[in-house]
């Protein structure tokens, strides 16, 4: 799932912490994306999240 806002990228499948996601649901500023995988992410300039909140 994308966040918009930041091009961020997050791996839904692989987080521990769901609160980034819970707050993007509230925004509503996220973006999926077909197929479901981060290269696709990549694709259309979206940059993985790095887990630091530095990104």
């Amino acid at each position: 799932m994308g966040d918009k806002r930041s091009q961020i990228v997050y791996d839904v499948d692989n987080m521990t912490d769901p609160s980034a996601i819970d707050e993007l649901m509230e925004a509503e500023t996220y973006a999926s994306f077909a197929p479901d995988t981060l290269s696709e992410a990549r694709n259309r300039g979206y940059r993985p999240f790095n887990g630091t909140g530095h990104d």
